[in-house]
Order: C-alpha cells, then structure tokens, then sequence
C-alpha cells in the first residue's frame, strides 16, 4: 500500500470518527424540560431570585368515574352502637391495597351502595361535591357527622423510554405529568421530550393527545395535570439506535482501524 493511500485511509478514518461522534450527540436543548425560548443560551443573564414569569394553573378538579374506588370515612358524635356508617369500610387501616379491597366501588350506572341507605350517585361528581352529598345524608342519621373522601385508584401508565416502565398510583388526583414521569424514576437520557403521547379515556372514548415537555408553555396547558387511566408513551430520540447498539461496539471499531494504521504506517515505513 502507497504512502498516499495510506494518507487517505487516515482522512477516511477521522472523517468516519466525527460523523460517528456527531451522530450520537444530545444537545442540552432535547434534554432540559420546561424551556422559555432560547433562554438555555443566556443562562448568565438570567436574575436570580426573582419571579420571571407566572402561569394560570387550569382550575382541573377530578370527576368520578365508573370503576373508581372511593375511600369513604364518616365521623360523628353519634354513639358508635347507634352509628348506621360504622362499618368494615369505613374503619380499616393499613396499606393502599387494603384500602382498595375496602373501598366503595363506583358500578356502571355511576352508583355506589352504603348499608342501610342504598345506592348514591357520584358519577360525574368530584370528590368535594362527594363529601358534602354524604354529609348531607348522614345529617339525617347522625348528630354533627364529618366526612373524610379519597380517590383510592388513581393510576398512571407510563411505557417507553423512562426508567422504570409500568403503572403509577397515587392518593393525588391533582398529579401533574411532570410528577408522573418523576414516580415512574424519570426519562432515560435517550427520550424523546418533544414528542409525548397521551393516550386518554374519557366518556366512552379514547383521546390521542402530542405534548412537548422542553415547553414551559405546557404548564399553561390544559394536558399538564394527569387523568386517572391515561397512559404517557415515551418514545426514542433518532439517536437511540446508534447509541444503544452500535455505540456499544465504536470503541472495537475504532481499535481495530487504529491497529491497521499503524500497522500499515510501520511497513511503509
């Protein structure tokens, strides 16, 4: 082999090693959430310790579904033996799924059964509207009742490119995506944060919904708070299959080229 081909064997190398470089490459403008315009370029200039922009939180307040199971408590200074409330429900402790197995069950027709007054409709109701309607009822039958209402299976799926893939419960029906994406460890460095699926159910019908995480504008959106049942699908940047696959063998690649180099370099030597 000629001196010259040599020369251009190493021009083709370097060239192979930037394309290889620049292709696996994330800049910090797909990785950073909840950016306000190119502000990562001027991180410098930006005050400290002070208020730079406020958003309206959508006023977002959950509505029972079918399927949902409410934790219901009623206290009052009725004597327990005279308390028509007082039941296994109502009374058990202990973990989350405990609770579940205990809850009230929300059936098709939006209705939940209580011992001795019967079936209650909630279907549409939000938690707050729930507990007044059963304080006004246990006003019929208890002296000074207090009412105490929980969503029990509120739950996210999260699938795709995060750190640990399945689904998320939480007592907080007012759980933004952002608090989702932390309880299922966060999105792996290869997410794609522009581009995140929602898939949501609602009336009978299933909704698609692309939000972009790298927005601060998302928190002005009526998609930051979660709804019970949505699934979060995050998908791969383009860089993931180079990164995931063929990254794993460069450093072999480059060694090998490297040792034909050099050896090629000593015998024309």
């Amino acid at each position: 082999m000629t001196k010259s081909s040599t020369q251009t064997m190493r021009r083709f190398f370097y060239l192979a090693l930037l394309l290889i470089f620049a292709a696996s490459c994330v800049p910090n403008k797909k990785l950073v959430y909840l950016q306000h315009k190119d502000e990562l370029k001027h991180l410098d200039e930006i005050k400290k310790d002070t208020v730079l922009r406020e958003y309206e939180l959508a006023n977002y307040e959950y509505t029972v579904q079918p399927e949902d199971i409410l934790f219901i408590k009623v206290k009052s200074l009725t004597d327990e033996e005279f308390d028509i409330f007082i039941t296994d429900k109502t009374t058990s402790g202990g973990n989350q799924n405990n609770m579940v197995l205990s809850g009230y069950l929300v059936d098709k027709s939006g209705n939940i059964e209580f011992p001795e007054i019967g079936k209650v409709k909630v279907l549409g109701l939000t938690l707050h509207e729930i507990k007044e309607l059963v304080q006004n009822l246990a006003l019929s039958y208890l002296d000074s009742p207090t009412v105490e209402v929980r969503l029990l299976n509120f739950r996210v799926t999260i699938l795709g490119e995060v750190n640990n893939e399945g689904t998320v419960n939480t007592f907080n029906n007012r759980t933004t995506i952002m608090e989702s994406i932390g309880l299922a460890g966060g999105l792996g460095e290869l997410a794609d944060r522009h581009n995140i699926k929602i898939i949501r159910q609602a009336s009978g019908q299933t909704s698609v919904i692309y939000v972009d995480l790298l927005d601060e504008n998302l928190m002005d959106s009526e998609y930051f708070f979660v709804h019970q049942n949505d699934v979060i699908i995050v998908p791969p940047l383009k860089q993931r299959p180079f990164r995931r696959y063929f990254g794993q063998n460069v450093s072999l690649f480059l060694s090998s080229v490297s040792t034909l180099l050099l050896v090629i370099s000593l015998i024309n030597n």
